[in-house]
């Protein structure tokens, strides 16, 4: 089936180049291109199509402020370009809030080598991002934490929106292709009926993709600053993104976030972020945990992998780990997953009515990894009510 594309966008060149990459594939059809935000808010309730891409900075509507519109009127999956800076990331951060399912660099040099990598990487976006189904719900703020640390102002935190998904196979945070996920058997563990006795882990690590921004920002504002374990965060992120998201998240958190660093180490209540284009590790030595910060292996998918943080955690802390697996296309996780498993740890993973792409869940959720599958919004209270 074709998938129906409007483009918006206030560059005539920017327009008709991606439009003849996508009539090209003979699987998308753009219906429509919008020179500015108001215009892309009326032909997206025109023409109802399938995927919408926006651009952020345009005359009359900006792009955020046009997905909200989207939002409120007829909610429909947004590809947003971006330009890969520490203001293009925030914007698009911002936009990601506002409702968009997923974002790509708007330089087309940035994402591919040839042109033939190009088309496939802006068409297996679009497809993937069709498989997402915004609820439209504009994102509610969340309560203020009681007692901030001091000297910090936060805003209030945004819920994110509802999106039901159906499984996509492939993960394109990363421009490198990867392998589609096979079906295994269906998933069973829920959470449990009563309130399990808390238990205590060495390390909490949690990895997305897809929708991760906005759904690690809902699980991190809801833990207390007394949080009692280390928390590390692997989330598929262009290397310019990733010292702006932690800016974000320590902002609206009451727990400590930062960007993690070579040496770090690991404390409870503080959060440790993967460093886009690299790959981080967990070491355990003489009973204290620090972060190993790696340049990104190319023959990974990505940069950084929630494998080979996993992979590591396994080794270092078998059965006193924590991992859990969030939104997001593909299957990165799932082996990392198992090697927590197989050494005693605990994993849990995201439901799929709560997913914006249930790729990563699914594929630990099939193979059996689960120990308890939740929706989004449990998430955060299940973590402060299980771990001591």
């Amino acid at each position: 089936m074709t998938v129906s594309v409007l483009v918006v966008d206030d560059s005539g060149f920017f327009r008709k180049r991606l439009t003849e990459i996508l009539t090209a594939s003979g699987q998308i059809e753009v219906v429509g291109a919008a020179t500015n935000g108001r215009e892309g808010v009326e032909l997206a309730e025109k023409l109802r199509p399938d995927v919408i891409t926006m651009d952020y900075e345009m005359p009359v509507m900006d792009g955020i402020s046009a997905v909200r519109e989207i939002m409120k009127k007829h909610p429909t999956p947004v590809l947003m370009f971006s330009s890969l800076t520490y203001e293009g990331a925030r914007v698009t951060l911002d936009a990601l809030e506002a409702g968009a399912v997923d974002f790509l660099p708007k330089n087309f040099e940035e994402i591919a080598r040839d042109t033939s990598q190009l088309q496939k990487i802006l068409i297996d976006r679009i497809l993937d991002v069709a498989g997402s189904k915004p609820s439209g719900r504009s994102a509610a703020p969340a309560a203020r934490p009681a007692a901030p640390r001091p000297g910090v102002s936060r805003p209030a935190a945004p819920q994110p929106p509802e999106r039901p998904a159906r499984p996509v196979t492939r993960d394109r945070s990363a421009p490198a292709p990867v392998q589609p996920e096979p079906t295994r058997e269906p998933e069973t563990p829920r959470r449990p009926s009563r309130k399990a006795a808390p238990r205590h882990y060495s390390v909490v690590a949690i990895g997305t993709s897809t929708g991760g921004p906005v759904a690690l920002q809902k699980v991190l504002t809801a833990l207390p600053a007394s949080f009692p374990a280390p928390i590390v965060l692997v989330q598929h992120m262009p290397a310019s993104f990733t010292p702006a998201f932690a800016e974000r998240l320590n902002k609206l958190c009451r727990i400590q976030v930062k960007q993690a660093e070579d040496g770090d180490i690991l404390k409870p209540g503080h959060a440790l972020l993967a460093p886009g284009g690299k790959q981080m590790m967990i070491e355990n030595r003489g009973g204290q945990a620090r972060v190993r910060i790696l340049p990104g292996d190319e023959r990974l998918n990505y940069k950084p992998c929630v494998d080979v943080t996993f992979g590591s955690l396994a080794r270092s802390f078998p059965g006193k780990t924590l991992g859990v697996i969030l939104t997001g296309m593909g299957a990165d996780g799932k082996e990392g997953c198992r090697m927590m498993k197989q050494s005693g740890s605990v994993v849990w993973s995201q439901d799929e009515k709560s997913s914006v792409i249930y790729g990563m869940p699914m594929a630990v959720a099939k193979a059996g990894l689960s120990d308890e599958i939740l929706p989004l919004d449990e998430v955060g209270p299940r973590l402060v009510e299980g771990v001591s």
